[in-house]
Protein backbone atom coordinates (compact mmCIF):
# COMPACT_ATOMS: atom_id res chain seq x y z
CA UNK A 1 0.00 0.00 0.00
CA UNK A 2 1.28 3.46 -1.01
CA UNK A 3 1.12 5.85 1.50
CA UNK A 4 0.42 9.97 1.46
CA UNK A 5 3.34 11.86 3.50
CA UNK A 6 -0.40 12.67 5.85
CA UNK A 7 -0.54 8.89 5.89
CA UNK A 8 3.35 8.61 7.58
CA UNK A 9 2.32 8.69 11.20
CA UNK A 10 -0.40 6.45 10.73
CA UNK A 11 0.29 3.24 13.07
CA UNK A 12 -1.44 -0.39 12.59
CA UNK A 13 -5.17 -1.25 13.81
CA UNK A 14 -4.40 -2.99 17.31
CA UNK A 15 -7.94 -4.76 16.70
CA UNK A 16 -6.55 -6.04 13.57
CA UNK A 17 -3.05 -7.44 14.60
CA UNK A 18 -1.31 -10.51 14.82
CA UNK A 19 -0.64 -11.56 18.29
CA UNK A 20 3.00 -10.99 19.30
CA UNK A 21 3.45 -13.82 21.61
CA UNK A 22 2.06 -15.83 18.78
CA UNK A 23 4.79 -14.63 16.75
CA UNK A 24 7.29 -15.02 18.93
CA UNK A 25 6.50 -19.01 19.18
CA UNK A 26 6.84 -19.46 15.35
CA UNK A 27 10.34 -18.03 15.44
CA UNK A 28 11.07 -20.11 17.89
CA UNK A 29 10.54 -23.25 16.39
CA UNK A 30 13.63 -22.96 14.32
CA UNK A 31 16.04 -22.19 17.10
CA UNK A 32 18.11 -24.37 19.91
CA UNK A 33 14.78 -25.01 22.45
CA UNK A 34 16.83 -25.02 25.70
CA UNK A 35 17.73 -21.19 24.97
CA UNK A 36 14.45 -20.38 24.01
CA UNK A 37 13.80 -18.92 27.52
CA UNK A 38 16.70 -17.45 27.97
CA UNK A 39 15.64 -14.87 24.66
CA UNK A 40 12.15 -15.00 26.49
CA UNK A 41 13.30 -13.72 29.71
CA UNK A 42 15.69 -11.21 27.98
CA UNK A 43 13.13 -9.37 25.61
CA UNK A 44 10.68 -9.22 29.30
CA UNK A 45 12.95 -7.22 31.64
CA UNK A 46 11.51 -4.19 30.09
CA UNK A 47 9.54 -2.27 27.05
CA UNK A 48 12.84 -1.42 25.91
CA UNK A 49 14.29 -5.05 26.03
CA UNK A 50 11.47 -6.25 24.36
CA UNK A 51 11.74 -3.95 21.38
CA UNK A 52 15.05 -5.29 20.83
CA UNK A 53 13.94 -8.57 20.09
CA UNK A 54 10.72 -7.48 18.66
CA UNK A 55 11.73 -6.89 14.95
CA UNK A 56 9.07 -9.53 13.89
CA UNK A 57 6.14 -8.13 15.90
CA UNK A 58 7.12 -4.80 13.93
CA UNK A 59 7.93 -5.90 10.58
CA UNK A 60 4.23 -7.39 10.40
CA UNK A 61 2.67 -4.07 12.05
CA UNK A 62 4.98 -1.62 9.20
CA UNK A 63 3.87 -4.27 6.12
CA UNK A 64 -0.08 -3.87 7.60
CA UNK A 65 0.30 0.26 6.94
CA UNK A 66 0.63 2.41 3.90
CA UNK A 67 4.21 3.01 2.62
CA UNK A 68 6.34 5.67 0.68
CA UNK A 69 7.09 3.13 -2.09
CA UNK A 70 10.46 4.13 -2.15
CA UNK A 71 12.55 1.23 -1.74
CA UNK A 72 16.26 0.61 -0.55
CA UNK A 73 18.44 -1.46 1.24
CA UNK A 74 17.11 -1.53 5.12
CA UNK A 75 18.83 -2.51 8.22
CA UNK A 76 15.76 -4.06 9.18
CA UNK A 77 16.25 -3.31 12.71
CA UNK A 78 17.33 -0.39 12.74
CA UNK A 79 17.18 0.43 16.85
CA UNK A 80 19.21 2.99 18.47
CA UNK A 81 21.45 -0.15 20.49
CA UNK A 82 22.35 -1.20 16.90
CA UNK A 83 24.58 1.65 16.17
CA UNK A 84 28.36 2.03 17.56
CA UNK A 85 32.08 2.35 16.41
CA UNK A 86 34.24 -0.68 15.35
CA UNK A 87 37.54 -0.33 13.45
CA UNK A 88 37.94 -0.12 10.25
CA UNK A 89 40.46 -2.55 8.57
CA UNK A 90 42.53 0.47 8.34
CA UNK A 91 42.47 0.72 12.07
CA UNK A 92 40.43 4.02 11.97
CA UNK A 93 37.69 3.86 14.52
CA UNK A 94 34.08 4.99 13.03
CA UNK A 95 30.35 4.99 13.80
CA UNK A 96 28.26 2.87 12.24
CA UNK A 97 24.96 0.50 11.66
CA UNK A 98 26.32 -2.60 13.27
CA UNK A 99 23.62 -5.35 12.87
CA UNK A 100 22.04 -6.77 9.58
CA UNK A 101 20.82 -9.89 10.25
CA UNK A 102 17.57 -8.81 9.39
CA UNK A 103 18.71 -6.91 6.33
CA UNK A 104 16.45 -6.57 3.16
CA UNK A 105 15.20 -4.38 0.17
CA UNK A 106 11.87 -2.25 1.50
CA UNK A 107 10.20 0.99 1.99
CA UNK A 108 12.94 3.53 3.67
CA UNK A 109 10.74 4.97 5.87
CA UNK A 110 10.63 1.70 7.97
CA UNK A 111 13.63 1.72 9.05
CA UNK A 112 13.42 5.71 9.74
CA UNK A 113 10.45 4.67 12.00
CA UNK A 114 12.01 1.58 13.56
CA UNK A 115 15.08 3.88 15.00
CA UNK A 116 12.95 7.18 15.93
CA UNK A 117 10.03 4.92 17.90
CA UNK A 118 13.73 3.47 19.70
CA UNK A 119 14.26 6.87 20.90
CA UNK A 120 11.03 6.81 22.24
CA UNK A 121 10.76 3.19 24.16
CA UNK A 122 14.65 3.65 25.68
CA UNK A 123 13.41 7.26 26.55
CA UNK A 124 10.59 6.43 28.87
CA UNK A 125 13.01 3.99 30.21
CA UNK A 126 15.63 6.88 31.26
CA UNK A 127 12.85 8.97 32.99
CA UNK A 128 11.98 11.57 30.17
CA UNK A 129 9.06 12.54 29.67
CA UNK A 130 6.81 12.93 25.87
CA UNK A 131 7.66 16.47 25.12
CA UNK A 132 11.37 15.35 25.60
CA UNK A 133 11.10 11.55 23.95
CA UNK A 134 9.06 13.30 21.15
CA UNK A 135 11.44 15.88 20.46
CA UNK A 136 14.26 13.09 20.10
CA UNK A 137 11.91 10.94 17.91
CA UNK A 138 11.82 14.17 15.53
CA UNK A 139 15.50 14.78 15.88
CA UNK A 140 15.81 11.03 14.08
CA UNK A 141 13.63 12.24 11.50
CA UNK A 142 14.74 15.61 11.06
CA UNK A 143 18.62 14.29 11.44
CA UNK A 144 17.66 11.86 8.79
CA UNK A 145 16.09 14.59 6.00
CA UNK A 146 18.90 16.74 6.30
CA UNK A 147 21.53 14.53 5.08
CA UNK A 148 19.66 12.93 3.25
CA UNK A 149 19.12 16.32 0.89
CA UNK A 150 22.88 16.60 2.04
CA UNK A 151 23.94 13.72 -0.27
CA UNK A 152 22.47 14.81 -3.32
CA UNK A 153 24.44 17.26 -3.41
CA UNK A 154 28.08 14.96 -3.14
CA UNK A 155 29.52 12.97 -6.21
CA UNK A 156 28.51 9.29 -6.08
CA UNK A 157 32.14 8.12 -5.35
CA UNK A 158 32.21 10.71 -2.19
CA UNK A 159 28.69 9.58 -0.79
CA UNK A 160 30.08 5.62 -1.28
CA UNK A 161 33.06 6.66 0.83
CA UNK A 162 31.40 9.23 3.72
CA UNK A 163 32.07 7.96 7.04
CA UNK A 164 31.80 9.12 10.42
CA UNK A 165 34.99 8.79 11.98
CA UNK A 166 35.17 8.87 15.80
CA UNK A 167 37.43 12.19 16.22
CA UNK A 168 34.89 13.92 14.25
CA UNK A 169 32.55 12.80 16.18
CA UNK A 170 34.09 14.28 19.28
CA UNK A 171 35.20 17.16 17.61
CA UNK A 172 31.56 17.79 16.61
CA UNK A 173 29.31 17.24 19.38
CA UNK A 174 32.12 17.41 22.36
CA UNK A 175 31.33 20.91 22.05
CA UNK A 176 27.66 20.88 22.89
CA UNK A 177 28.62 18.61 25.97
CA UNK A 178 30.32 19.77 28.81
CA UNK A 179 33.81 18.66 29.77
CA UNK A 180 32.70 15.96 32.03
CA UNK A 181 30.60 14.38 29.58
CA UNK A 182 32.98 15.05 26.69
CA UNK A 183 35.75 13.07 29.24
CA UNK A 184 33.56 10.55 29.75
CA UNK A 185 32.88 10.17 25.67
CA UNK A 186 36.74 9.93 25.04
CA UNK A 187 37.32 7.52 27.58
CA UNK A 188 34.53 5.09 26.24
CA UNK A 189 36.28 5.02 22.74
CA UNK A 190 39.50 4.48 24.25
CA UNK A 191 37.86 1.37 25.94
CA UNK A 192 36.23 0.23 22.41
CA UNK A 193 40.08 0.40 20.81
CA UNK A 194 41.05 -1.97 23.34
CA UNK A 195 38.39 -4.44 22.65
CA UNK A 196 40.38 -6.98 21.15
CA UNK A 197 41.20 -10.51 20.11
CA UNK A 198 44.05 -10.36 23.29
CA UNK A 199 41.09 -8.89 25.43
CA UNK A 200 38.43 -11.06 24.73
CA UNK A 201 41.11 -14.43 25.79
CA UNK A 202 40.93 -12.65 29.69
CA UNK A 203 36.96 -12.29 28.95
CA UNK A 204 36.12 -16.16 27.24
CA UNK A 205 38.70 -17.86 27.91
CA UNK A 206 41.14 -19.93 30.81
CA UNK A 207 44.87 -20.94 30.35
CA UNK A 208 46.31 -24.05 31.54
CA UNK A 209 49.48 -24.19 33.52
CA UNK A 210 50.54 -25.61 30.50
CA UNK A 211 49.74 -22.24 28.66
CA UNK A 212 46.97 -24.13 26.90
CA UNK A 213 43.89 -21.77 26.03
CA UNK A 214 40.45 -22.60 25.92
CA UNK A 215 36.79 -21.25 26.37
CA UNK A 216 35.85 -21.24 29.91
CA UNK A 217 32.54 -22.52 30.92
CA UNK A 218 29.47 -20.23 31.58
CA UNK A 219 26.53 -22.27 30.76
CA UNK A 220 23.93 -21.36 29.39
CA UNK A 221 26.09 -18.04 27.96
CA UNK A 222 28.93 -19.60 26.93
CA UNK A 223 29.35 -23.36 26.60
CA UNK A 224 32.84 -25.38 25.52
CA UNK A 225 31.87 -27.68 23.00
CA UNK A 226 33.22 -30.52 24.30
CA UNK A 227 30.14 -30.29 27.41
CA UNK A 228 27.61 -29.83 24.40
CA UNK A 229 28.65 -32.89 22.86
CA UNK A 230 30.59 -35.85 23.52
CA UNK A 231 31.75 -39.04 22.02
CA UNK A 232 31.42 -39.73 18.61
CA UNK A 233 28.62 -36.99 18.44
CA UNK A 234 31.27 -34.59 19.68
CA UNK A 235 33.81 -36.06 17.05
CA UNK A 236 31.05 -35.12 14.44
CA UNK A 237 30.26 -31.67 15.66
CA UNK A 238 33.95 -31.31 15.20
CA UNK A 239 34.34 -32.42 11.68
CA UNK A 240 30.81 -30.27 10.61
CA UNK A 241 32.73 -26.71 12.21
CA UNK A 242 35.94 -27.97 10.39
CA UNK A 243 33.97 -28.28 6.89
CA UNK A 244 32.24 -25.26 7.61
CA UNK A 245 35.14 -23.18 8.22
CA UNK A 246 36.73 -24.69 4.88
CA UNK A 247 33.32 -23.64 2.95
CA UNK A 248 34.12 -20.24 4.25
CA UNK A 249 37.57 -19.97 3.60
CA UNK A 250 36.86 -20.76 -0.25
CA UNK A 251 35.00 -18.00 -0.09
CA UNK A 252 37.50 -15.32 1.07
CA UNK A 253 39.07 -13.39 -1.35
CA UNK A 254 42.97 -14.62 -2.57
CA UNK A 255 44.69 -12.03 -0.15
CA UNK A 256 41.91 -12.54 3.10
CA UNK A 257 42.75 -16.51 2.46
CA UNK A 258 46.32 -15.85 2.84
CA UNK A 259 46.19 -14.00 6.07
CA UNK A 260 43.28 -16.36 7.42
CA UNK A 261 45.76 -19.17 6.32
CA UNK A 262 48.26 -17.81 9.24
CA UNK A 263 45.91 -19.02 11.61
CA UNK A 264 45.25 -22.65 13.24
CA UNK A 265 41.67 -23.59 15.09
CA UNK A 266 42.30 -24.25 18.29
CA UNK A 267 38.47 -24.59 20.68
CA UNK A 268 34.72 -23.53 19.56
CA UNK A 269 32.23 -22.82 21.88
CA UNK A 270 28.54 -21.95 21.49
CA UNK A 271 27.86 -18.35 22.68
CA UNK A 272 24.29 -16.23 23.39
CA UNK A 273 24.02 -13.15 22.39
CA UNK A 274 22.41 -9.87 22.31
CA UNK A 275 18.31 -9.95 22.47
CA UNK A 276 16.60 -10.83 19.61
CA UNK A 277 19.52 -13.42 18.38
CA UNK A 278 19.13 -15.57 21.43
CA UNK A 279 18.24 -18.80 19.99
CA UNK A 280 19.85 -18.77 17.07
CA UNK A 281 23.07 -21.22 16.36
CA UNK A 282 26.00 -18.81 17.37
CA UNK A 283 29.37 -20.47 18.14
CA UNK A 284 32.96 -18.54 18.47
CA UNK A 285 35.72 -20.22 17.30
CA UNK A 286 39.78 -19.65 18.86
CA UNK A 287 42.43 -19.33 16.78
CA UNK A 288 46.26 -18.45 17.52
CA UNK A 289 48.60 -17.68 15.03
CA UNK A 290 52.49 -18.06 15.08
CA UNK A 291 52.50 -17.58 18.88
CA UNK A 292 49.82 -19.11 21.21
CA UNK A 293 49.93 -15.49 22.17
CA UNK A 294 48.55 -14.47 19.36
CA UNK A 295 44.30 -14.78 19.26
CA UNK A 296 42.02 -14.19 16.73
CA UNK A 297 38.30 -15.20 17.74
CA UNK A 298 36.13 -15.34 14.91
CA UNK A 299 31.77 -15.61 15.52
CA UNK A 300 30.07 -17.81 13.52
CA UNK A 301 26.38 -17.04 13.39
CA UNK A 302 23.23 -18.54 12.02
CA UNK A 303 21.28 -16.10 9.76
CA UNK A 304 17.81 -17.00 9.35
CA UNK A 305 15.41 -15.56 7.20
CA UNK A 306 14.75 -11.94 7.06
CA UNK A 307 12.03 -10.67 9.60
CA UNK A 308 10.99 -8.49 5.96
CA UNK A 309 10.83 -11.62 3.72
CA UNK A 310 7.20 -12.00 4.56
CA UNK A 311 6.05 -8.56 3.26
CA UNK A 312 8.18 -7.44 0.34
CA UNK A 313 10.35 -8.74 -2.71
CA UNK A 314 13.55 -9.69 -1.50
CA UNK A 315 16.67 -10.75 -3.02
CA UNK A 316 16.93 -14.48 -3.51
CA UNK A 317 20.67 -15.39 -2.37
CA UNK A 318 21.32 -19.30 -2.34
CA UNK A 319 22.60 -18.62 1.29
CA UNK A 320 21.18 -16.23 4.52
CA UNK A 321 24.38 -16.14 5.12
CA UNK A 322 25.61 -14.12 1.93
CA UNK A 323 21.90 -12.30 2.45
CA UNK A 324 23.53 -10.69 5.48
CA UNK A 325 26.77 -10.38 4.31
CA UNK A 326 25.78 -8.16 0.82
CA UNK A 327 23.43 -5.79 2.94
CA UNK A 328 25.95 -5.18 5.44
CA UNK A 329 28.97 -4.41 2.73
CA UNK A 330 26.57 -2.42 1.04
CA UNK A 331 25.12 -0.98 3.80
CA UNK A 332 28.47 0.20 6.07
CA UNK A 333 30.96 2.46 5.09
CA UNK A 334 33.62 0.32 6.26
CA UNK A 335 33.56 -4.06 7.42
CA UNK A 336 34.73 -6.73 8.58
CA UNK A 337 38.52 -7.88 7.13
CA UNK A 338 36.92 -11.32 7.59
CA UNK A 339 33.18 -10.90 6.69
CA UNK A 340 32.39 -13.62 4.80
CA UNK A 341 29.52 -16.84 5.00
CA UNK A 342 29.18 -20.84 5.05
CA UNK A 343 26.70 -23.06 5.67
CA UNK A 344 26.39 -26.47 7.34
CA UNK A 345 24.33 -29.19 8.83
CA UNK A 346 23.22 -29.29 12.63
CA UNK A 347 22.86 -31.41 15.32
CA UNK A 348 20.23 -32.69 13.99
CA UNK A 349 21.32 -33.27 10.32
CA UNK A 350 19.80 -30.14 9.26
CA UNK A 351 21.14 -27.15 6.60
CA UNK A 352 21.95 -24.16 8.41
CA UNK A 353 23.43 -21.17 7.29
CA UNK A 354 26.00 -18.94 8.64
CA UNK A 355 27.93 -15.64 8.59
CA UNK A 356 31.04 -14.97 9.96
CA UNK A 357 33.00 -12.11 11.30
CA UNK A 358 35.79 -11.22 13.82
CA UNK A 359 34.01 -11.28 17.35
CA UNK A 360 35.64 -8.22 18.84
CA UNK A 361 37.44 -5.92 16.34
CA UNK A 362 37.27 -2.76 18.72
CA UNK A 363 33.72 -2.33 18.87
CA UNK A 364 31.67 -0.48 21.36
CA UNK A 365 28.18 1.41 21.90
CA UNK A 366 26.57 3.99 23.70
CA UNK A 367 25.22 3.27 27.22
CA UNK A 368 21.70 4.26 26.45
CA UNK A 369 20.51 3.68 30.17
CA UNK A 370 23.44 6.70 31.15
CA UNK A 371 22.65 9.41 28.30
CA UNK A 372 20.94 12.77 29.75
CA UNK A 373 18.17 14.27 27.78
CA UNK A 374 20.35 16.37 25.96
CA UNK A 375 22.96 13.45 25.21
CA UNK A 376 19.96 11.89 23.73
CA UNK A 377 18.97 14.60 21.41
CA UNK A 378 22.60 14.20 20.28
CA UNK A 379 22.51 10.65 19.99
CA UNK A 380 19.23 10.98 17.80
CA UNK A 381 20.55 13.24 15.39
CA UNK A 382 23.91 10.97 15.18
CA UNK A 383 21.74 7.79 14.22
CA UNK A 384 19.62 9.73 11.85
CA UNK A 385 22.64 11.25 9.57
CA UNK A 386 24.21 7.35 10.24
CA UNK A 387 20.96 5.82 8.46
CA UNK A 388 20.84 8.32 5.88
CA UNK A 389 24.02 7.74 5.18
CA UNK A 390 23.70 4.25 4.74
CA UNK A 391 20.81 4.23 2.85
CA UNK A 392 22.46 7.01 0.53
CA UNK A 393 25.00 4.94 -0.38
CA UNK A 394 22.50 2.00 -2.16
CA UNK A 395 21.61 4.58 -5.26
CA UNK A 396 18.14 5.42 -3.47
CA UNK A 397 19.33 8.69 -2.62
CA UNK A 398 17.52 10.40 -5.24
CA UNK A 399 14.05 8.95 -5.06
CA UNK A 400 14.32 9.09 -1.12
CA UNK A 401 15.46 13.00 -1.39
CA UNK A 402 12.63 13.67 -4.13
CA UNK A 403 10.17 11.61 -2.02
CA UNK A 404 10.99 14.22 1.39
CA UNK A 405 11.42 17.32 -0.84
CA UNK A 406 9.43 20.29 0.66
CA UNK A 407 7.97 17.45 2.99
CA UNK A 408 8.28 19.99 6.34
CA UNK A 409 5.85 17.48 8.03
CA UNK A 410 8.32 14.56 7.87
CA UNK A 411 9.58 14.94 11.36
CA UNK A 412 6.11 15.53 12.47
CA UNK A 413 5.06 12.35 11.36
CA UNK A 414 7.27 10.36 12.32
CA UNK A 415 7.39 11.67 15.59
CA UNK A 416 3.46 10.73 15.95
CA UNK A 417 4.22 7.29 14.91
CA UNK A 418 7.27 6.79 17.32
CA UNK A 419 4.64 7.60 20.44
CA UNK A 420 1.80 5.91 19.08
CA UNK A 421 4.01 2.66 18.45
CA UNK A 422 5.37 3.05 21.94
CA UNK A 423 2.01 2.67 23.34
CA UNK A 424 1.54 -0.49 21.66
CA UNK A 425 4.97 -1.58 22.36
CA UNK A 426 4.46 -1.40 26.20
CA UNK A 427 0.90 -3.22 25.36
CA UNK A 428 2.73 -5.87 24.09
CA UNK A 429 5.12 -6.07 26.65
CA UNK A 430 2.59 -6.85 29.19
CA UNK A 431 0.67 -9.28 27.13
CA UNK A 432 4.53 -11.09 27.28
CA UNK A 433 4.57 -10.87 30.96
CA UNK A 434 0.85 -11.73 30.90
CA UNK A 435 1.96 -14.85 28.92
CA UNK A 436 4.55 -15.89 31.05
CA UNK A 437 2.59 -16.13 34.26
CA UNK A 438 0.10 -18.24 32.51
CA UNK A 439 2.84 -20.29 31.69
CA UNK A 440 2.06 -20.20 27.98
CA UNK A 441 5.98 -18.77 27.42
CA UNK A 442 8.82 -20.17 29.28
CA UNK A 443 11.67 -18.20 30.96
CA UNK A 444 14.87 -18.96 32.78
CA UNK A 445 16.39 -16.89 35.35
CA UNK A 446 19.93 -16.50 34.96
CA UNK A 447 20.22 -14.25 38.12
Amino acid sequence: MTMAMDDLATGPNPANRADPIDILLAQAQSRVAELIPVRHARMSATPFTFYRGAAAVMSADLAATAHSGVMTQLCGDAHLSNFGVFNTPERRMIFDLNDFDETAPGPFEWDVKRLAASFVVAGRQNGFGEKATRKHAREVAKSYRKWIAASVQQSTMDCWYARIDTQEMITEIGSMLDTSREERAVRGLRKAQHRNSVRSVSKLCTIGDDGTVRFRSDPPLLVPVSEIFNGPHADVLADRVDQRLRDYRSMLPDHIRALFDQFAMVDVARKVVGVGSVGTRCWVVLFHGARNDDPLFLQVKEAQRSVLDDFIPTQQYPNQGQRVVEGQRLLQAASDLFLGWTSGLDENGEKRDFYVRQLRDGKGSVVIEALTEEEMKLYARLCGRTLAQAHARTGSRLDIADYLAGAKAFPDAIADFSLAYADLNERDHATMLDAIRSGRIETRDLV
